[in-house]
């Protein structure tokens, strides 16, 4: 379990959390088990743990040095135009129970069916999961060296820790790898179009050609 600190924020409100943003400090809400807790976190800090240990990392996070919360991010919030996070949401859990989080996909190297002009379709981008938080896995990698032409992978297809239970349905396809048919149906649809414009330019003339011959 990897550790971060964080701070009772004592004032609420706008004014004072557009304050507390900073490189240092950044408003953020516990709520869960307990009670909620409005604190600081420094943002580069969480950043960097989730880095090193995955998005659904167990956190143990120490509040003023005293109490410790083992806890989840749930939710962040991005500045809509500089780059960094001004807001984050944990959830208190057990970690002796379930809980259910989304995990990212990946895909590792290359399908030998893009050297035959297949395109890779990346669907599935996360798969949720129920396990308790200790089992979480930080990703789940799809090995694209054996993803041939024409395959397509599904939830069924992907095996993930012991005690990890995949709520996705089965059936859902994860990636594809297709050669793409839409040029092919395009050149076609422009064809039948041509020939509707010609036969549509020629009946003018033949009702033209009519009205001469009844003269």
């Amino acid at each position: 379990m990897s550790a971060l600190a964080g701070k009772i924020r004592e004032v609420t409100g706008k004014s004072a959390t557009r304050k507390l943003r900073n490189d240092e400090t950044m408003p953020a809400v516990l709520y869960g088990l307990k009670d909620n807790v409005s604190l600081t976190v420094n943002p580069k800090e969480l950043k960097k743990l989730l880095a090193a240990k995955g998005r659904n990392a167990l956190i143990e996070l120490k509040i003023d040095g005293g109490s410790e919360r083992s806890v989840v991010l749930k939710e962040f919030q991005s500045h809509p135009i500089r780059p960094g996070w001004v807001h984050a949401d944990f959830l208190e859990v057990d970690v002796t129970k379930k809980i259910r989080v989304k995990v990212p996909v990946l895909l590792v190297g290359h399908s030998p069916g893009e050297k035959m002009g297949g395109l890779v379709n990346h669907i599935l981008r996360t798969i949720e999961v129920e396990s308790i938080p200790m089992n979480i896995p930080e990703k789940i990698e799809i090995q694209m060296a054996e993803v041939q032409l024409d395959d397509v992978v599904h939830v069924s297809d992907i095996s993930v820790g012991e005690g990890v239970e995949i709520i996705n349905d089965p059936s859902d396809a994860v990636v594809t790898v297709h050669v793409e048919k839409v040029k092919e149906e395009k050149a076609e649809g422009e064809e039948v179009l041509e020939g509707e414009a010609a036969a549509a330019a020629a009946e003018p003339a033949d009702a033209a050609g009519k009205k001469e011959d009844a003269k």
